[in-house]
C-alpha cells in the first residue's frame, strides 16, 4: 500500500503541476483537486476490497502502532528532505518569490518546482503512514501557517514551524496515552489550538496584534 501510495502521490504531484504551469489554475486548487480525486479512488478501492478497518486505518492512522518497518520509512523520507531542501533552497525561494521571472534566467525552475511536489508527496506519504490520509492534511498546513503569524522571515517561518510541529506532536501523544483519545485528532486538534492563539495574538497580522497597532 506504501509503495502504490508513493506511485500515485508522484502522478497527482506531476499533474497538479503540469496543471498550474501551463493553465490559469492555482497551483494550490490544483494539488487540492487531484489530492481529493486520489483519496476518493483510494477510498473507493478499499472499501470495496477490504474490511472497515482497513478503511479506518488509511483514513485515521495508528500512530500508536507504527512498526520498525513504518519508523525506517519515516525517517528516510525526512532525511532525504532535509538534504534535498538543503540542495535546492535557494532555487525553491526563488521559485516561491517570482516564479515567472526565474523561470527566463535558470534552468531551475522546473527542477524547483516539481522537486518541491515530489518532496511533498512524499511527506504527505509519510504522514498516511502515522496519521492517516485525512489528518495528514492538518501537520502539512498549520505549522506553516502558524508560523506566518509570528515572524515575516522565511528562516524564522522554519524554526517556529519546526518547533509547532514537535510540541503539538508530543502533547497530542501524551494526551492521546494518558486520557484514551485518539492520537490522530488529538495532535492536529493541539495544532489547531496553537494556530487559534497565533490567529489571535501572533505579531505579523494577528487579529488583536494588528487591531492595536492601529489603535
Amino acid at each position: 500500500m506504501t509503495i502504490g501510495g508513493v506511485i500515485a502521490g508522484c502522478i497527482v504531484a506531476i499533474l497538479a503541476g503540469v496543471a498550474a504551469r501551463h493553465s490559469k489554475a492555482e497551483e494550490d486548487a490544483s494539488m487540492a483537486a487531484f489530492y481529493l480525486l486520489s483519496l476518493a479512488l483510494g477510498v473507493l478501492i478499499i472499501s470495496s476490497k477490504g474490511s472497515n478497518m482497513d478503511l479506518l486505518h488509511v483514513l485515521f492512522g495508528s500512530t500508536l502502532a507504527l512498526n520498525n518497518a513504518a519508523l525506517i520509512l519515516l525517517t528516510l523520507i525526512a532525511s532525504i528532505t532535509v538534504l534535498t531542501l538543503a540542495v535546492l533552497y535557494r532555487p525553491l525561494v526563488m521559485e516561491c518569490v517570482d516564479p515567472a521571472f526565474f523561470k527566463t534566467v535558470s534552468k531551475l525552475s522546473g527542477v524547483a518546482h516539481y522537486g518541491f511536489l515530489l518532496l511533498l508527496v512524499l511527506n504527505l506519504v509519510a504522514g498516511f503512514q502515522a496519521l492517516g490520509t485525512l489528518m495528514a492534511v492538518g501537520l502539512m498546513i498549520l505549522p506553516a501557517t502558524i508560523a506566518r503569524f509570528w515572524s515575516g522571515r522565511l528562516g524564522g517561518m522554519f524554526i517556529i514551524a519546526f518547533v509547532a510541529s514537535i510540541t503539538s506532536c508530543y502533547i497530542g501523544l501524551i494526551l492521546s496515552y494518558y486520557l484514551g483519545f485518539a492520537t490522530s485528532p488529538s495532535i492536529v486538534l493541539v495544532m489547531g489550538g496553537l494556530y487559534l492563539l497565533s490567529l489571535l495574538f501572533g505579531r505579523q497580522g494577528g487579529m488583536i496584534f494588528k487591531n492595536w497597532s492601529k489603535g
